[in-house]
């Protein structure tokens, strides 16, 4: 498990282009990555201002991630949620939901080191994607090494289990975004251009139209319940 299948996704349309937009300037202020693979997220984050704390399962990508960010913590969990010291001012699950057994009670476990006024930013690919429900009416569902049916995932969310999901584990959604196919990782870089970056601004347009059917990825932030509701 050295090689990690997950790479940053750097088109202005993609899940982590939303999530750094999100976080904006860290100033200093804590965030925790979690399944952070290799540390290319918290790199990024890092560069912003953030202080980092990256969580990964992956002894090897572990360790490419240390330099990379603050702090590098090796942890499982689908075995344990860690302990982590003090508040955290954001927490990112980027693309990590999926992979686990029961990620309920880690949500919980994890966020009960977020800060009161700290934010959530959870992305999770949308298993209602047109092209899914497609194959499921030719009798299909074939995994593949990536994407929304990656053969590593779990669980898998629609826009409204996605939601009820996050408030199950107590947090409120104040945003929810929808990226599109992630275009520029898909077709060859002999093809890329301006044609094609129409093409994929018209995707990311038509995702925000039709989010259940047409998002790729889900993205949300959230925050508690109790501090969205002032107590």
């Amino acid at each position: 498990m050295s090689a990690s299948p997950y790479q940053l996704k750097s088109d202005p349309y993609s899940s982590h282009a939303l999530i750094l937009r999100t976080l904006g300037e860290g100033q200093g202020r804590r965030a925790l990555d979690v399944g952070a693979a290799d540390g290319f997220l918290s790199e990024l984050l890092t560069r912003q201002g953030w202080q980092v704390t990256a969580l990964e399962r992956d002894p090897a990508q572990a360790a490419k991630a240390r330099g990379r960010c603050h702090e590098v913590i090796v942890a499982d969990l689908d075995a344990a949620a860690p302990k982590l010291s003090g508040a955290f001012d954001a927490i990112v699950y980027g693309d990590v939901l999926e992979h686990l057994t029961d990620p309920l009670p880690v949500l919980v476990a994890i966020n009960r080191s977020l800060a009161s006024d700290g934010r959530v930013v959870v992305s999770v690919p949308n298993v209602a994607h047109l092209w899914v429900r497609l194959q499921l009416l030719r009798g299909r569902w074939d995994y593949g090494d990536r994407g929304i049916l990656d053969r590593t995932h779990l669980r898998f969310f629609t826009r409204r289990t996605f939601v009820g999901f996050l408030e199950d584990a107590g947090l409120t959604v104040t945003e929810l975004a929808s990226t599109p196919v992630p275009l520029p990782l898909v077709v060859p870089p002999r093809l890329h251009g301006a044609l094609l970056d129409a093409i994929h601004a018209t995707s990311a347009a038509a995702a925000r139209v039709w989010p259940g059917g047409l998002a790729y990825q889900l993205v949300a932030v959230a925050r508690r319940a109790a501090a969205v509701g002032g107590h």
